[in-house]
């Protein structure tokens, strides 16, 4: 993954890519609003966008969800805003790299579920168990995305960064701001 120091800017459309550890292509999300990017991380905003799969299937987006992604963690957090309450979906993940195709990480199948009513959930642990054993991840990899859980876990517990009802509160604010922007911008 070829990585381009240019940042894309607040307002601009970006595709996200997830690949697996051997490289191959996982899914593909179209149009992500970027909100903040800067060297360390990429806030934005997917709003009925369109997902393909790698086999080819094709998805929309049903909510409105805030994206975070962070150079530093090895996860990225979608907080999905739905009728029921917030929920949040957290990839255990390689950072994100970008470049002039796409934002780019690698999705190490592990998953943490946050439901509305405040559960949590791991999920995937097989896949995981599976794909590190077929693809060889070794305790490294292993060791790096079990410390990120924690890290995860600590993050939901204190309210931290995308956990934070005023980071959602904030960020959904500007999303909608921009799109309303960029609307009147298309009827002049």
């Amino acid at each position: 993954m070829a990585q381009n120091s240019k940042q894309p800017r607040e307002g601009d459309f970006i595709a996200i890519q997830s690949y697996k550890h051997d490289g191959s292509l996982h899914r593909i999300w179209r149009d992500t609003m970027v909100l903040k990017s800067n060297d360390n991380s990429l806030i934005g905003c997917n709003n009925r966008t369109l997902v393909t799969e790698d086999d080819g299937r094709h998805w929309v987006t049903r909510e409105p969800a805030l994206v975070y992604f962070h150079k530093k963690y090895w996860f990225n957090v979608v907080a999905m805003l739905r009728d029921d309450g917030l929920a949040y979906y957290c990839n255990l993940a390689s950072p994100y790299v970008m470049d002039k195709e796409a934002l780019k990480y690698i999705d190490y199948d592990l998953d943490v579920k946050v439901f509305p009513d405040g559960r949590r959930k791991l999920l995937d642990v097989d896949e995981y168990n599976d794909f590190s054993r077929r693809w060889n991840y070794g305790p490294e990899i292993d060791h790096i995305l079990k410390t990120n859980v924690k890290i995860i876990v600590d993050w939901i517990n204190n309210k931290k960064g995308p956990f934070s009802e005023e980071f959602i509160a904030i960020w959904y604010q500007r999303y909608l701001e921009l799109s309303r922007q960029k609307n009147e911008g298309r009827k002049e």
